[in-house]
């Protein structure tokens, strides 16, 4: 029967005649302890009251500094039809003694619910680009049947809010996990208990918590403790390290798909050219096999990415052909690569928005994708990469030789590690074999505005802005992204 027929005839599933409300009063109170307060189904579970929409189950969340009950009229006002709350409030609710155990327990009941395919993605670098493109192979092969967590919602709410959100009818569910110390890793994959463990890369994030490389590598490893039996795991084979995580998965019994360039890798990339279009045309080997497809995303890093989606796709019984179509398709996501046009004396320069995050590692990355681009003039804004520890001065001056490989134009640093570069950028521009980049040093993202206005944008520009989220460059790219139209 060919694709189009079948889905054409959209074939029945076991899972079509459940209900398609997420979760009743009655169920709520059920798993969670508490006592329901009024009749009511909720078709999704959120905890900011800004993003509440109609239907939500609002989680009034208690932290140090902020306490959700707060936000109650604000949530019932955006059209939440009850809450998760720890007192007696005048709104449908479900009453419990603590909301964040609540919380917990409907992810373990949405979980353990769940006839899907679960997979857990982390690593040092790449995983929401990762996790949206395996969500999106998934979602496109069962016909709108996937689940993933959104945004970066990876921490220890952020996993149990995405399981808690997952529709019985789900055939894959894709939740990341983040980190920045040891032992966190192991209690987010204890909730999800994936049946297929992505490790995307390794790089210097957060090493100033674990220490070291292998110390990263270990933490990394934390996410096969809770593979399912007979579960698989998905590791890079580029890196330094890649014995610790091969051995950390052996000994949890999983099979192992490795992917990447090096001879012994399992999905290994055979050629990749230029498509043209800023992509890459891409060509790989897994046993007898051979992979031919297009990555859209412009970077020697979405070469890497795309092989870790691929064996993802492969490990969860999910469509290649449909990865494949995923990966040409897939546009940057916010603050971690969209690419947008905006106007300015002259015409339209292209801005890069990479303000999420950074580290060494997506630094080089990016940098060099700024130098692949072409552009009357690149310009470079680099925000500090934050929890280096002793490394950061170092790692933040050894930027000067991607930012030279890349001709960057003109530089504008930001934030008191990027001195390190500051520094090491001064001595370039002395350099007596050649000229390097202008370059401004801000304390902040304001300076950063006003630094690129003096230097003036113009027609032909390209402008990465690149940093740690706590440096806040996305005020740069909604300040000059905001006067389009």
């Amino acid at each position: 029967m060919s694709a189009a027929l079948d889905l054409l005839r959209w074939p029945r599933r076991p899972a079509d005649p459940a209900r398609l409300a997420l979760w009743t009063a009655d169920e709520i109170a059920a798993v969670t302890g508490g006592t329901a307060y009024g009749e009511f189904q909720v078709s999704g579970v959120e905890m900011d009251s800004r993003d509440v929409r109609g239907g939500d189950l609002f989680v009034a969340l208690k932290g140090e500094a902020m306490d959700g009950h707060r936000f109650l009229e604000a949530a019932f006002a955006n059209g939440a039809a009850a809450a998760l709350v720890d007192r007696e409030v005048d709104y449908p609710h479900v009453r419990v003694e603590d909301t964040t155990v609540a919380l917990e327990a409907l992810a373990r009941a949405a979980r353990d619910r769940a006839s899907a395919r679960f997979i857990g993605v982390t690593g040092s670098v790449g995983k929401t680009g990762v996790k949206e493109a395996i969500f999106t192979a998934l979602e496109r092969a069962s016909r709108g049947s996937a689940h993933r967590s959104v945004r970066s919602y990876n921490n220890h709410v952020g996993v149990p809010l995405s399981l808690s959100r997952m529709p019985p009818r789900s055939r894959f569910g894709v939740f990341e996990m983040g980190m920045n110390h040891a032992g966190e890793i192991s209690g987010l994959t204890a909730q999800v208990r994936p049946h297929v463990a992505v490790i995307t890369t390794l790089a210097p994030a957060h090493i100033e918590n674990l220490g070291s490389m292998e110390g990263i590598a270990a933490a990394k490893a934390e996410i096969f403790k809770g593979l399912q039996k007979g579960g698989t795991a998905v590791i890079p084979a580029d890196v330094e390290h890649f014995a610790i995580l091969r051995d950390a998965a052996k000994a949890k019994g999983a099979k192992i798909i490795s992917f990447g360039r090096a001879a012994h890798a399992d999905l290994r990339l055979l050629d990749a050219v230029p498509d043209g279009a800023g992509g890459s045309l891409v060509t790989a080997a897994m046993g007898s096999m051979r992979l031919c497809f297009t990555v859209a995303e412009p970077g020697e890093h979405w070469i890497d990415n795309a092989l870790c989606v691929l064996a993802a796709v492969h490990a969860a019984g999910g469509d290649l052909g449909s990865a494949g179509l995923a990966l040409a398709e897939m546009g940057g996501l916010k603050g971690r690569g969209a690419r947008v046009r905006t106007k300015v004396p002259g015409g339209h320069a292209l801005l890069i928005d990479e303000s999420y995050n950074a580290n060494p590692a997506s630094m080089r990355a990016t940098l060099a994708q700024l130098g692949q681009t072409p552009a009357t003039r690149r310009i470079a804004v680099l925000g500090s990469m934050k929890e280096l520890g002793d490394f950061a001065s170092a790692f933040h001056a050894q930027l000067a030789e991607p930012v030279l490989a890349a001709n960057v134009d003109h530089v504008v640093l930001v934030g008191d590690e990027m001195l390190a570069l500051a520094r090491e950028m001064g001595k370039e521009a002395r350099h007596p074999l050649g000229k390097g980049p202008s370059f401004a040093h801000c304390d902040n993202a304001g300076e950063a505005i006003a630094a690129l206005q003096e230097y003036g944008l113009a027609g032909g520009d390209a402008v990465l802005i690149k940093g740690s989220n706590s440096v806040g460059l996305a005020r740069v790219v909604n300040h000059f992204t905001a006067r389009e139209g």
